[in-house]
């Protein structure tokens, strides 16, 4: 069977002779058994044995025999690799619960729990990235390798979801395979369930001090200075910045060293038109705003299904902080020329990937 070549079917080269194991030669001599084989045809199968033909089958029989059996020798290493990995994700699978249930996972002093962003929340945040706002990515090599970096965003869409899209962006394209730590709202750390899901995913109160300790731990972090009023904003205004603040996250960069990357958000504005805002609802539920869009609340539950809006990342060229001195973190114009520099280069890659974008929903 190791002599046994294939041949191709499309192939027009001469093919050679046909050649016979000796127990078919000598069936095709002496047909009849018991028949004595004459001295000619005994010279014949010397000649043709010596010749090279092998024992056993034929060449061209074990030519015809050899797809099957390469086949099958090729399924089998391909149905054993699938076999395989099922049973390792399976394993996987249950040693995670393992370590759920025993409570043997780690989790840093912010509540971070890296394994089960990674295999839980990641998963399920996942198709809406992937399927349903069909994000795309650009610029992500501008957020360093190693070492911290603040990552500075426009904010939009009436609930908070361009923040964990940004997320995803980050840990599912970096080929470094950092992780982003979002700053966010105290309101977020008031609610029950989003509360815990929320120091899960790694995010922590948006304050100088919790965003000093992350960045000299050398994490990307995440901030949108402009806050409710940017994702509270009529849809009349939409890709219009508001004010980011006293430049706070301009101070933070400056004391920890590290570079400032700015990063503009396309499509998250039109998930939610918000066209009114029912402020004294708002007031007694004790929500900086109360949306009124086109679906909610006339449709109910329904309503706060948000628009399939194909989505835009693009994180810019970092600003350098580490070659100012120690006490520029105290000068108020510094602080405001470099707050504006920010918002002015977030601004201006807004508009240019709104005239680069085909349709809201393409």
């Amino acid at each position: 069977m190791a002599d046994a070549k294939v041949i191709p079917f499309d192939d027009d080269r001469p093919r050679p002779p046909r050649r016979r194991s000796a127990a078919a030669r000598d069936t095709a001599v002496s047909p009849l058994p018991g028949r004595q084989r004459t001295p000619l045809e005994v010279a014949q199968t010397a000649s043709e044995t010596a010749s090279g033909a092998p024992e056993g089958r034929g060449g061209a029989e074990g030519a015809q025999e050899a797809p099957g059996a390469q086949g099958a020798a090729g399924a089998a290493p391909g149905a054993e690799s699938a076999r395989s990995g099922w049973e390792r994700r399976l394993a996987g699978g249950l040693a995670f619960l393992r370590r759920r249930v025993t409570g043997e996972y780690d989790v840093d002093e912010f509540g971070y729990d890296e394994e089960l962003t990674d295999q839980v929340l990641m998963s399920l945040l996942r198709p809406m990235y992937e399927k349903y706002f069909r994000v795309e990515v650009k610029g992500i090599e501008n957020i360093p390798a190693k070492g911290g970096a603040l990552v500075v965003a426009n904010h939009s869409g009436t609930l908070p979801l361009d923040g964990l899209m940004m997320q995803v962006a980050v840990h599912d394209n970096h080929p470094a395979g950092r992780h982003l730590r979002l700053l966010a709202a105290d309101l977020v750390f008031m609610l029950p369930v989003v509360n815990e899901l929320a120091r899960k995913a790694g995010h922590t109160l948006a304050c100088a001090e919790d965003a000093e300790r992350l960045l000299s731990r050398g994490e990307i972090v995440g901030v949108m200075p402009e806050g409710f009023k940017g994702i509270g904003k009529p849809f009349g205004e939409r890709y219009k910045l508001q004010r980011f603040g006293r430049g706070g996250f301009v101070s933070t960069a400056l004391r920890a060293g590290v570079p400032i990357v700015p990063c503009s958000i396309v499509g998250a504005e039109e998930i939610y038109p918000m066209i009114g805002n029912a402020k004294t609802l708002a007031r007694i539920l004790g929500f900086p705003y109360f949306p009124i869009t086109p679906t909610f609340p006339w449709l109910g539950p329904l309503g706060a299904l948000p628009l399939p809006t194909k989505w835009t990342i693009q994180f810019g060229e970092p600003i350098p902080t580490d070659g100012y001195p120690a006490e520029a973190a105290e000068d108020p114009m510094l602080m405001f020329n470099l707050t504006d520099q920010v918002r002015e280069q977030i601004q201006h890659t807004l508009y240019k990937l709104l005239v680069q974008r085909r349709s809201v929903f393409f």
